[in-house]
């Protein structure tokens, strides 16, 4: 089973490839913008099921490097995980346009189209499984928190679009799926909100993602799914 995952060089990305590892069923494909440190802990660990891909999901030429690799290295994806995400926490009125930019860059623009780049290298013989990682705060009727309209809606379509995926891909043997996730202690978290302490830490929700992404397309298609302590 081939795994592919994005944002991988820390938080849930970086637990989700730790605990991958430890399965020799399957092999993980990592991208990641920075894959130095990566590289490092899987040659301390002796790790030989982990391929890392230095590629920047926002550029359609590293999206293009993606897909060559793994079509030079003659497999089909079996999984896709889009965790990569960014995040900006400021007032509404204070968002430039380039912040706004940049946020449904990684968080819309670069899964869409990372997705259209590895279709035909999925496997279609198996039931395949795309993975959105959104958030609570896109999920319709959650409450939401100030400063983050734009992180927020970004995820917000990336539901929509999971939706959107889930009726087009059918006849494919494809389903997508979305987990629309709660907070967890993660840099991510912690350059958003400093000082705040999250209920669930990174390596406890790659846990979850990690099942789910190997098991969730026999039971869900189109699904937004919360995964947060807390209500909605």
């Amino acid at each position: 089973m081939v795994i592919l995952i994005t944002g991988v060089s820390k938080g849930i990305g970086f637990e989700m490839l730790r605990q991958f590892s430890k399965n020799p069923s399957v092999t993980v494909i990592g991208v990641s913008r920075n894959t130095l440190a990566l590289s490092k802990y899987i040659e301390e660990q002796n790790i030989s099921n982990i391929l890392t891909i230095k590629a920047d999901i926002t550029k359609t030429t590293d999206q293009k490097k993606i897909a060559n690799t793994v079509k030079k290295l003659k497999l089909n994806i079996n999984v896709i995980i889009n965790n990569a995400g960014e995040v900006v926490r400021k007032p509404f009125e204070k968002i430039t346009a380039k912040e706004l930019q940049s946020v449904y860059t990684t968080n819309v623009f670069a899964p869409f189209q990372l997705i259209q780049t590895l279709l035909p290298l999925m496997n279609k013989k198996s039931k395949s499984h795309i993975v959105n990682i959104s958030s609570i705060g896109g999920f319709q009727g959650s409450s939401k928190f100030a400063g983050l309209s734009a992180y927020s809606s970004s995820k917000a379509a990336l539901c929509g679009l999971t939706e959107c995926l889930a009726e087009e891909f059918k006849t494919k043997n494809i389903a997508v799926n979305c987990l629309a996730i709660g907070a967890v202690q993660t840099e991510m978290l912690s350059k958003a909100f400093p000082g705040y302490k999250a209920p669930t830490s990174a390596k406890q929700m790659a846990e979850y993602v990690c099942v789910f992404a190997l098991t969730g397309q026999n039971y869900f298609n189109g699904k937004i799914i919360p995964v947060s302590l807390s209500t909605p």
